[in-house]
């Protein structure tokens, strides 16, 4: 039987994978209990916009952060064990009396438009406001754009290797890692177990890691046909244009997850290379967790705790 698609993410000690109906977030507890949540896949994933190449990649990138936001604070409360009514700000209790039940949703999405917002001001404006000082020393906007795209990636491995130096980071890196083994697992064939999980590398072409870095890529390509002329404009356009390079992308990463030939993993092989600083090796314990997320996802069965 042909295996289900499937993809994941690390969480606070814990790995939330998504198959095409379902969500499941594993968290080990503090006291070492494995609490399982799932939720069905949002129902624009169901529809037929879905299937458009492309558009389905937009629809993904952005349904990712909101799912990856939601996955990392339930894990984040579970690991924890906060009470939802506890510690809330006043700006969450404000929402919560005027929206109800939707409040925890607009929280989400504001968090998402802020972490969008601070990435699109740090590694797409930045760049370009620095590297625009060079206008005077370069007129060439293909050299130009191409100093551009060195910074650009140069301050996002730079904010890798910095990230992950720090403990808590080290070990969800550990669980990334884990989600990776666990699913190579499961797409070879074999049974899920620990033991037959450890001998998978932690590095896999589908990895959100390696996406980030060809939306990198492939906005250098596209973004050195743009005027210099105007810093705003320049902004503007690629503002534009990167939900179109996002799907571009998607449609990249799933060829590079299904073939094997030389060419797609010769452009697989930088995004594999940068993921040696996303993943680090997990112990059988985390890999315990991520099997758990995956069986949950593959099972039909309702909400377990484990």
């Amino acid at each position: 039987m042909k295996p289900k698609s499937v993809g994941g993410q690390a969480l606070i000690e814990g790995v939330m994978m998504k198959g095409p109906d379902k969500i499941a977030m594993a968290v080990r507890k503090s006291d070492g209990e494995i609490v399982v949540k799932k939720e069905p896949v949002g129902k624009i994933e169901k529809s037929t916009f879905y299937k458009i190449p492309i558009l389905r990649g937009i629809i993904a990138f952005i349904g990712s952060m909101v799912i990856g936001v939601r996955a990392i604070t339930y894990s984040a409360e579970v690991f924890e064990d906060i009470d939802s009514d506890e510690e809330k700000s006043k700006f969450e209790m404000w929402l919560e009396e005027k929206f109800g039940d939707k409040s925890d949703d607009i929280i989400t999405y504001l968090s998402v438009a802020f972490a969008l917002a601070m990435s699109i001001i740090i590694f797409m404006f930045l760049p370009t406001f620095l590297i625009n000082f060079l206008k005077n020393v370069f007129n060439n906007q293909i050299v130009l754009s191409g100093f551009e795209g060195i910074l650009k990636i140069s301050m996002f491995i730079g904010y890798i290797i910095i990230i992950s130096r720090i403990k808590e980071i080290k070990r969800v890196f550990q669980y990334h890692g884990a989600e990776h083994k666990v699913i190579y697992c499961y797409e070879s064939g074999k049974p899920l177990t620990v033991e037959n999980a450890r001998e998978f590398t932690t590095l896999h072409p589908r990895c959100g890691t390696s996406f980030l870095l060809i939306v990198m890529v492939l906005s250098i390509s596209v973004f050195s046909f743009l005027s210099w002329n105007s810093l705003i404009q320049r902004v503007a356009m690629k503002l534009l244009l990167l939900p179109l390079i996002a799907g571009i992308s998607y449609e990249l990463i799933k060829i590079a997850g299904k073939s094997k030939s030389k060419l797609v993993c010769a452009i697989s092989y930088p995004g594999l290379m940068l993921q040696k600083l996303t993943t680090n090796e997990p112990d059988d314990k985390q890999l315990e967790v991520a099997i758990v997320a995956l069986e949950s996802v593959l099972e039909e069965d309702e909400e377990t705790e484990i």
